[in-house]
């Protein structure tokens, strides 16, 4: 993209943003820690593409973020590939164990989804990263993984977001000695500056490197089936399978076993002569796609950026979205999902209708094709807790490809398996044990992910992977950034920087899925006034801080397809950086 002055409603320093977009002519990484973007950087220099920059970067992001990311999680990925010119998806989400018994939650636990033990899934993100090599990489596991192990076995220095969710969680990880020996290794969580080590988690991706190598001599195919046959047959699925039977755990070998990640195609969308791909219903990703639709672009270049007007028109075309995710989403390959009819033109004139310009909906809005809610959620009191959160990476390289993923799954609220640095995914948090919900938890079903990469695409002009952490706010936060850079032509990193707003009025995708009716969050970035006639409009509306990791972290490269100048924005609300040249 060729970068444009910031919008004159900006004051975010004499440049318009408190970092520069980076420009180079090679190739350009951005995840949500420096490190991995290093990483990712190290392996175009070294000669690969896009797709084993991003493995190497979501792998090391399983190291540096292991509060928020862990090898043995999600990695939903979305690539295009410039050999085919064709874009693909990769469900990096295992489905419930085939022994899950939702009974359990309900007779034993009140309809709650307890931290520990039974809420893992079968890990999706290694096949993910494995399936995204064999694909459409060039390189081996090993290769690509060698940084993270490096990082692993020797450490890195902590630094303050992880120090403080460490200590934000000490009682937690304090409960399972597996987790509490590596995240309080001295007896207490690591400060500022020590060194953070994992020789576990280095020992597990070294054992897939050393499975990959005894292989290779039968070809690069060969070698990469071997690091998925290790993780998900041999040494370490014998270990987790040990371990979970020993303490009453679901998940065992056959789950395992039967796992590979499926190649799917993406969900597409047009909006102002975008085109915008994300994952399917199995994520919450279609949510920025039915968003955009309820807007119209020219109605929205002449609202003034981030007015009252502007902030209500988008944050009511949310809610209407976030109400057919509720509906509506899960997943696909178990319950039919009507993408369809959500994202028709008839359904989004209906819907677009329903936008009130001057009064808030109170709480959930009637979903599509229905004339009444799909169920009665009763309004939590207090504060939102802070999201179960995740981190990103996107990676553009000189040959024209491009690669997003979001990896997850939180190391406080599962158990770690002793010997292994693995924690598997605790991403059964995002279930339901009502049988009325789309994501009722059934063996064999996934549960929806809230985690959504997205790339989006101006044919013949330039191609953008963009995502964030944030639970949430992921899609909220992704739809401001590419309004901010479509509708009002921000800089890169200046629509990445901007104040941020989102919404809570629908329910939570994590257990226990409480609900703020009509409650709107403000970078306190934002004038008094815009609150002031916002809640004139029926907003319950809260503060932020001026600069808040729970409004996301977005990142954001693109590249020019006329110039092949590429771009790099990283946002400056978490440890995100850009790299390249």
């Amino acid at each position: 993209m060729n970068a444009q002055p910031p919008h004159p409603g900006l004051s975010l320093g004499a440049t318009g943003a408190h970092r520069p977009t980076l420009l180079g002519t090679r190739h350009m990484a951005v995840s949500g820690h420096y490190a991995a973007s290093h990483a990712a950087f190290a392996i175009l220099e070294a000669g690969g593409n896009a797709v084993d920059a991003g493995v190497a970067a979501g792998i090391v992001l399983a190291v540096v973020q292991c509060d928020l990311v862990n090898f043995a999680g999600v990695a939903p990925i979305i690539l295009y590939d410039s050999k085919t010119a064709s874009v693909h998806t990769i469900a990096g989400l295992g489905p419930w164990p085939r022994r899950t018994d939702v009974q359990v939650f309900r007779h034993e636990y009140g309809g709650r989804i307890p931290h520990g033990i039974l809420r893992s899934v079968v890990p999706g993100a290694p096949s993910a990263w494995i399936t995204a090599l064999r694909r459409f990489g060039t390189m081996s596991f090993g290769e690509v993984a060698s940084t993270a192990i490096r990082l692993a076995c020797n450490g890195f220095p902590m630094y303050p977001l992880l120090a403080d969710m460490i200590a934000l969680h000490e009682n937690d990880y304090r409960r399972w000695p597996s987790n509490a020996s590596v995240f309080l290794p001295q007896g207490r969580p690591p400060r500022t500056g020590e060194i953070f080590v994992q020789r576990d988690l280095a020992g597990t991706l070294q054992y897939l490197a050393d499975e990959e190598r005894s292989a290779s001599s039968r070809g690069r195919d060969a070698g990469l089936e071997a690091a998925h046959a290790a993780f998900y047959q041999g040494d370490i699925a014998a270990t987790i399978d040990r371990f979970f039977r020993q303490e009453g755990g679901w998940l065992q070998a056959d789950d395992l076993k039967e796992f590979t990640a499926p190649v799917e195609p993406a969900v597409t969308g047009s909006f102002a002569g975008i085109d915008l791909h994300v994952c399917g219903p199995w994520t919450q990703g279609p949510v920025l796609l039915q968003a955009l639709g309820l807007l119209d672009p020219g109605d929205l270049r002449r609202l003034e950026h981030n007015s009252p007007q502007y902030i209500h028109t988008v944050v009511e075309a949310l809610k209407l979205s976030f109400a057919d995710r509720e509906r509506y989403y899960g997943d696909p390959q178990a319950i039919h999902v009507p993408l369809g009819m959500l994202l028709s033109d008839e359904n989004r004139t209906t819907r677009r209708s329903m936008i009130d310009p001057d009064q808030a909906a109170p709480g959930l809005p009637v979903p599509s094709g229905s004339g009444t809610h799909f169920q009665d959620s009763a309004a939590a009191s207090g504060q939102p807790g802070p999201p179960g959160d995740t981190s990103f990476v996107c990676v553009v390289d000189r040959h024209g490809n491009a690669f997003a993923a979001t990896p997850s799954d939180t190391s406080y609220d599962s158990v770690m398996v002793p010997g292994t640095g693995l924690c598997p995914s605790s991403r059964g948090s995002q279930g339901y044990t009502d049988p009325a919900h789309p994501g009722y938890i059934m063996p064999g079903r996934r549960p929806r992910l809230t985690c959504n990469p997205a790339l989006a695409i101006k044919q013949g002009k330039w191609i953008m992977p963009f995502g964030t952490p944030g639970g949430d706010v992921q899609c909220q936060a992704m739809l401001q950034v590419i309004l901010n850079r479509v509708i009002f032509g921000h800089d890169l990193q200046v629509a990445v920087e901007a104040p941020r707003f989102a919404t809570y009025s629908f329910p939570n995708s994590f257990d226990p899925h409480d609900y703020f009716p009509a409650r709107l969050a403000l970078e306190g970035r934002f004038p008094t006034s815009v609150g002031n006639d916002l809640r004139a409009r029926g907003h319950d509306v809260h503060s932020w801080p001026d600069w808040t990791w729970l409004a996301g972290a977005v990142c954001a490269a693109s590249t020019d397809l006329s110039t092949g100048v590429h771009a790099g924005a990283a946002d400056p609300r978490r440890a995100s950086y850009a790299v390249g040249w």
